[in-house]
C-alpha cells in the first residue's frame, strides 16, 4: 500500500493595506439646492451666431428661467425641447445642456418644427 503524506503549507498572514478613507462633506440640503440650480445651458456656435444675426436680446433672468424649465423637463424624460419665449424660439438638446438653435418668434411662426419631443412655453 502506498503512504499519502499531506503537507501543510503554512499560512502567511494575509498583507491588508489601508485604503484612504473617503471625505463625505456635511453639505445642507440647501446647498445641494443652490448648487443644482446653478446648472447653465450652453449655446452651440451656430445658435450664439442665430441669436447675433437675428438681433435676439434674451436677458440674464430670462436664460435662468430657460435653463431651469430645461432641466426640469429632462428631469421628466424629454430630451429635445422646444422653448417658446415671447421674443424668441430656441430648440435646446436637453441631455446636451445645449441651445441648438435659435430664431425669433415672427419666424418661428412660419417654421415646421421637427425632432422635438417636448415644449416649453414662456
Amino acid at each position: 500500500m502506498d503512504k499519502f503524506s499531506i503537507h501543510r503549507v503554512p499560512l502567511h498572514p494575509s498583507i491588508r493595506t489601508t485604503q484612504p478613507t473617503p471625505i463625505h462633506s456635511q453639505q445642507s440640503f440647501k446647498a445641494h439646492l443652490q448648487e443644482a440650480s446653478k446648472q447653465e445651458l450652453k449655446v452651440s456656435k451656430h445658435a450664439h451666431e442665430r441669436i447675433m444675426e437675428r438681433k435676439i436680446d434674451i436677458s440674464e433672468q430670462e436664460w435662468q428661467v430657460v435653463s431651469d424649465k430645461v432641466f426640469e423637463a429632462h428631469s421628466k424624460g424629454v430630451k429635445q425641447p422646444l422653448v417658446l419665449m415671447d421674443q424668441a424660439a430656441l430648440i435646446v438638446s436637453a441631455k446636451n445642456a445645449t441651445v441648438i438653435t435659435a430664431m425669433d418668434r415672427t419666424e418661428a411662426k412660419q417654421q415646421l418644427f421637427t425632432n422635438i419631443d417636448g415644449t416649453i412655453v414662456l
